[in-house]
């Protein structure tokens, strides 16, 4: 069956492109659209568009629903620590080695087919393989994650997170001793040219901003909390890298004698926003794991 393709013409409506469609079809949440806009499903005036692309007077957006790749999604009795759950969301915190959502090369054993056999219920999220899932953290990155069990949470998360209004805080081990107790990292980010899975600091790079604050000090190493002002992919250990304090048993930005078993030392520790359903502000915190504090207690005792 052919989709339908809507047309919209621009009269007395106002802003960027995505929010516009999602105030116009409040069917479909904002990362869906912004997601079909990457893919050039969406047109202004019979043109390719960009997300962030202010609508005019008399623009004419036209889109239909892109037709979905059938893609299997196994649910799989997979150990998921649920850290809190109402009809709305649920947070998760996730174990490292754990892939948050299938890809082609990680079609099972990831958090989303945990996710669907021991949830009732998730978001459509912005494609057939992302149900629920609203943010996503590195597979070798553990701690929270906030799970949409409905399209309404997941728009309302999503506009927070869109809005930097999301607190978000990880706790790292890096290499080297960091000299200030506290800093900022602004510096934007994009795809390195020489390597597409890389990232890198780059000044035509999307804008990336990372807060520290010096946790504790070891000889030649540091523990940090860091603290997302935006999100970019690999933001923290692209920034830590930058300023010559890569992650510990990082594989990919670390030095190469380095590779722990477990990869990067960085938790999602802490993660507050405001409630889909009430407004109203929540937080939720999540200890390191066990070789996380393992490697702390060898480091303190090295001092």
């Amino acid at each position: 069956m052919e989709k339908e393709t809507h047309v919209l013409k621009v009269n007395n409506e106002s802003g960027r492109v995505d929010k516009v469609l999602s105030e116009a079809y409040p069917e479909y949440t904002r990362s869906q659209i912004q997601a079909w806009i990457k893919s050039n499903a969406v047109l202004i005036n019979d043109k390719a568009t960009k997300a962030n692309y202010k609508v005019q007077p008399g623009d004419i957006i036209s889109f239909s629903e892109p037709e979905v790749e059938p893609l299997a999604i196994e649910p799989e009795n997979i150990a998921i620590e649920i850290v809190y759950e109402d009809d709305s969301i649920l947070i998760v915190n996730k174990a490292a080695g754990m892939v948050v959502h299938p890809s082609k090369g990680h079609l099972h054993g990831t958090l989303v087919n945990g996710l669907l056999y021991h949830v009732n219920g998730l978001s459509d999220g912005t494609n057939v393989v992302r149900p629920g899932i609203v943010h996503r953290i590195d597979k070798d990155t553990s701690g929270l994650l906030v799970i949409a069990k409905t399209n309404k949470a997941h728009q309302h998360l999503a506009d927070q997170f869109f809005n930097h209004t999301i607190e978000r805080e990880y706790v790292a081990i890096v290499h080297g001793e960091v000299q200030h107790e506290e800093g900022t990292i602004d510096a934007p980010i994009g795809r390195m040219h020489s390597n597409r899975l890389k990232r890198t600091v780059d000044r035509d790079g999307k804008s990336a901003v990372t807060h520290f604050n010096r946790l504790e000090q070891f000889h030649g190493f540091t523990l940090l909390s860091l603290n997302l002002e935006t999100g970019r992919t690999h933001q923290i250990r692209v920034h830590m890298d930058y300023i010559n304090h890569p992650l510990v048993g990082d594989p990919m930005y670390g030095p190469g004698e380095d590779v722990d078993k477990n990869g990067q030392f960085l938790h999602a520790r802490v993660l507050g926003f405001n409630h889909p359903d009430t407004d109203e502000r929540v937080r939720f915190e999540a200890p390191v794991p066990g070789y996380f504090e393992q490697r702390l207690e060898q480091l303190r005792k090295s001092i």
